[in-house]
């Protein structure tokens, strides 16, 4: 069995029928326009894991495995028995990757059709498929891979606009979005140092490795549960480019009082938790669903720290804000989430180019709203996880041309998601396993201050 793909080994006594049928159902319900997230919590919860590890395999395939369905059906089955055959053709198209022995998949994707009763009578359908692919595989392979979505899986446009905003890293960016993530924490600076927790994790026998100030990588990911201090708020589950907020915000600000600071968009707190670990501050998080605000609260409790919650629109200061302006403002804003697909790889297929345009409106709404709560000589930090420039750069610019008065302080800009294998084709990236993230952090100054350079 190879599960280098396919990440934590299902529980060996869960059928691999039940796992295939479970893991097209997260298909299904993708194809439909819901998230992959939403789809696996309507599951039952020992399918989910085993489910997870299959679906989101599928889900970095699928451009390939529908290419290789349109070669061999002309024409699709009904939509179960088309998610449980993409299923299967995404798994085993590549043998060497291939989370179990191919036969046993084949094998197995048929048992799963005929107890399925939304494929009701398409198992031989489905056998014929995935036996043909076994006999012509390097045929059929060949014959999609002048089909670029076959072989970035991603949409077209995806594609072509990589291409247009990063031309000469678009195809290590898609590379890395096929790459399974790494596990990686962010280690409490209240409460340890990355090396002291680099010593706890190796007393219990997991391998890992520190990034970037506060991370550490995992060898192999684990049950948040299971790691050393996790409960005790020692530790959070971050990526490396996500981290870099709240140091970038807070580093260089003047000491003394308690920083007022506002994170706009904060959920689920994990940013929150991080200004709060680095500053005696005194933080407001916002998020406009009073469901997220929960989880904003749940994370700050795990972690012993205090925020003041608010449940509302970040865009509608007149219902939330007391009129005083804030040391500091992290706007982390809704956006594409095109450099985080390696985490969900849904997105990548739920989204739409005009999304782009219409998230860029967003963007720029809220920084003209937020922008004057920032008091003169205070910082606002501008931060996407895009690695579109329309959501990035793009937004900087016609901010920063708009304000004479925001200065645009050192920052990374755009950061490109980076796989341990082709980090040496990113070279402005931080040295490790990251996603993508954009980051601007403006200061306001007079006129006279030179306001605007840097842009």
């Amino acid at each position: 069995m190879n599960v280098a793909a396919a990440g934590p080994r299902p529980a060996a006594a869960m059928p691999l029928w039940r796992l295939l049928q479970a893991a097209a159902q997260v298909l299904e319900q993708v194809r439909a326009g819901h998230s992959a997230t939403a789809a696996l919590e309507q599951l039952e919860a020992a399918l989910r894991p085993g489910a997870q590890a299959l679906a989101f395999q599928t889900l970095r395939q699928l451009g390939r495995a529908e290419a290789l369905r349109r070669l061999l059906a002309r024409r699709p089955p009904p939509p179960a028995a088309d998610a449980l055959l993409c299923t299967a053709l995404a798994l085993c198209w590549r043998e060497h990757e291939a989370p179990y022995e191919v036969f046993t998949l084949v094998d197995q994707a048929v048992e799963a059709a005929k107890r399925l009763p939304a494929a009701r009578g398409q198992s031989g359908f489905v056998n014929a498929c995935l036996r043909r692919l076994l006999r012509e595989r390097a045929a059929l392979v060949a014959a999609t891979d002048t089909d670029p979505v076959a072989r970035w899986n991603h949409p077209k446009w995806w594609i072509e606009r990589l291409r247009r905003d990063h031309p000469q890293h678009w195809e290590a960016i898609l590379a890395a979005n096929n790459a399974q993530p790494p596990m990686t924490l962010r280690v409490n600076a209240r409460k340890a140092s990355p090396q002291e927790y680099l010593a706890q994790l190796a007393a219990a026998g997991i391998d890992a490795h520190a990034v970037g100030r506060s991370g550490v990588i995992l060898a192999r990911g684990r049950g948040v549960h299971d790691l050393p201090g996790f409960d005790a708020g020692v530790v959070s589950v971050q990526d490396a480019a996500a981290q870099l907020a709240a140091p970038l915000l807070l580093d260089g600000l003047a000491g003394g009082a308690p920083l007022r600071v506002l994170d706009a968009c904060a959920a689920p707190g994990g940013k929150t938790g991080h200004l709060l670990e680095l500053a005696a501050a005194d933080v407001t998080a916002l998020d406009v669903d009073p469901a997220r605000c929960e989880r904003i609260r749940d994370t700050l409790r795990r972690l012993g720290l205090a925020a003041q919650v608010v449940a509302a629109d970040a865009a509608e200061p007149a219902a939330w804000w007391d009129g005083r302006p804030f040391d500091a403002i992290l706007l982390d804003a809704p956006c594409t989430a095109s450099g985080i697909v390696r985490r969900h790889p849904d997105v990548r297929w739920l989204r739409r180019e005009t999304d782009i345009a219409q998230l860029a409106q967003l963007q720029a709404r809220l920084l003209a709203v937020l922008w004057p709560l920032v008091k003169p000589g205070g910082r606002l930090l501008y931060c996407t996880c895009s690695v579109f420039r329309e959501e990035g750069q793009a937004q900087l610019q016609t901010f920063v041309a708009h304000h004479k008065e925001a200065f645009s302080l050192p920052a990374p800009g755009h950061l490109l998601p980076q796989h341990g294998s082709n980090g040496n084709l990113l070279r402005d990236n931080l040295e490790g396993d990251h996603d993508g993230f954009f980051y601007a952090l403006l200061e306001k100054r007079g006129a006279d201050q030179g306001a605007g350079q840097g842009a």
